[in-house]
């Protein structure tokens, strides 16, 4: 086998392929990618058992013949390159990798032992790949990283035939970050972890998503990747109880301008107190206060004020704030029912996204 391959395109592939693939593993083989050569190119695989990756990577081959090799070896190996056209020839047992004046030698592995990835080749629905990456990337944030919090591990995708909509959902226990698209056709409600979200939003570009949905498996087709997700089994919790109905007092101003003072004034934010701002909101002024063992620090915005509450006081976690903020351009609305209450963000005039956030005590 010989191919010849833009060092690029190459190296975009592997770098795909070098976040799923484990660097250790008690299993050598599942430290490794599988290359399979065909007349139109070359496709990488890997797997670290929760996601199956395979990724299309257009070369000239020459007599096409399938090899395994070391993924985070091979990938380094390519990155280091000097030239911008890469050749790879396999002779036997050895892959030889030769670019400019470089020629590496690397043992490959057994394709017989290597272990079967399949990926579906129907679909039961299709999305938009760039409307979906937008919108898992703008709740990701509020997903647990921690181990023992179960499906608050992941986030939700909830499909509204109805509606003509989807929604993605995510949710530490303290927050609540929602977002709402268009998609046409019925798909399931499903939990994807979050680590496997990650690699999601790397691999959707633009064009369509297909979902194939498996038993306790989602499947995700786009022109150049192919995934399998395995995805996290139980109920999430009713979010929707938390969204407040009542608003007492509603904020408006330009989401820049609240994010900047929020950074500014939580750099005297007690760490040990949730990194605590306090808001103050009166007479369309928006004034923001964080003390902590070095000092206090105070700000103040000019908003658009609306609501039957003429004042009032509220504290948030700092941290939490300008990730809600992330996702909003232009406006931001921020929405109270009480001091006490959880507070909405959103993007003024729409849009779909929403943040939840509970309130600390005033």
């Amino acid at each position: 086998m010989k191919a010849h391959v833009t060092k690029k395109t190459l190296s975009e592939g592997l770098g795909l392929l070098e976040r799923v693939v484990p660097s250790r593993s008690s299993n050598p083989l599942l430290t490794s990618l599988k290359v399979e050569a065909s007349e139109a190119g070359l496709t990488l695989s890997g797997t670290n058992l929760e996601i199956d990756l395979s990724c299309f990577v257009p070369a000239e081959v020459q007599e096409p013949k399938d090899f395994v090799v070391p993924a985070h070896l091979f990938a380094q190996i390519v990155r280091n390159l000097g030239g911008e056209l890469v050749e790879l020839e396999l002779v036997g047992q050895e892959l030889a990798v030769r670019s400019g004046g470089s020629d590496f030698k690397l043992q490959t592995g057994d394709t017989e032992a290597y272990p079967p990835l399949s990926f579906p080749s129907n679909a039961d629905l299709s999305l938009n790949a760039e409307e979906l990456a937008r919108a898992l990337g703008s709740v990701r944030y509020a997903a647990s990283n921690e181990a023992f919090q179960a499906v608050f591990r992941g986030i939700k995708l909830e499909h509204h035939a109805d509606t003509g909509s989807a929604r993605v959902v995510a949710s530490d226990g303290y927050r609540v970050a929602i977002r709402d698209f268009p998609v046409s056709g019925d798909g399931r409600n499903l939990i994807i972890p979050a680590r496997s979200v990650d690699e999601l939003i790397r691999v959707l570009k633009d064009g369509e998503a297909r979902f194939t949905y498996g038993e306790g498996m989602l499947s995700v087709t786009t022109d150049r990747v192919r995934m399998n997700l395995k995805l996290l089994d139980g109920d999430f919790p009713d979010y929707e109880r938390v969204i407040p109905k009542d608003i007492k007092l509603q904020v408006t101003l330009p989401a820049t301008a609240l994010k900047e003072a929020v950074n500014r004034v939580a750099v005297l934010a007690d760490k040990n107190a949730n990194n605590r701002v306090e808001f103050l909101v009166s007479e369309g002024q928006l004034r923001l206060a964080a003390e902590g063992d070095y000092g206090r620090a105070q700000d103040t915005l000019t908003v658009t004020q609306g609501g039957v509450e003429p004042a009032m006081s509220l504290a948030f976690n700092a941290r939490h704030v300008l990730d809600a903020l992330g996702p909003i351009e232009g406006e931001a609305e921020l929405l109270f029912s009480g001091s006490t209450s959880p507070a909405i963000f959103r993007a003024s005039g729409g849009g779909g996204y929403m943040a939840v956030m509970v309130t600390l005590r005033v």
